[in-house]
């Protein structure tokens, strides 16, 4: 499926949630990987605001591009944010949605 960018040069950025690791499966606690690196994958909510409206996201990232304490409240940059829209079944019922991928997540000021 094709992703797009997304342009953050007029947003302002928040750690809304402190990053936690990804589970590719909640009951054995395997994470989930990038596909293409290997690194494991964290997620971040992120709160963005931009045009006088300000919206959260759950954003995945992978533990490369996360620092050591990135705590809520820190204002970020994020680099290379994406979103691609995501379909599955699950016990006969279908989901969809948008998901959030960048390349790092990075404190002002670092």
């Amino acid at each position: 499926m094709p992703s797009f960018k997304i342009d953050l040069s007029t947003a302002v950025v928040f750690v809304a949630t402190a990053p936690e690791p990804k589970m590719a499966n909640k009951k054995t606690g395997e994470r989930a990987v990038d596909r293409e690196t290997g690194a494991g994958l964290s997620t971040v909510g992120l709160l963005i605001s931009d045009e006088g409206e300000g919206n959260l996201y759950q954003v995945t990232v992978p533990e490369t591009g996360v620092p050591e304490g990135l705590a809520p409240g820190t204002p970020v940059a994020v680099t290379g944010l994406k979103a691609r829209d995501w379909e599955n079944e699950f016990n006969g019922q279908k989901r969809h949605g948008i998901a959030f991928r960048a390349v790092a997540v990075t404190p002002l000021g670092a």
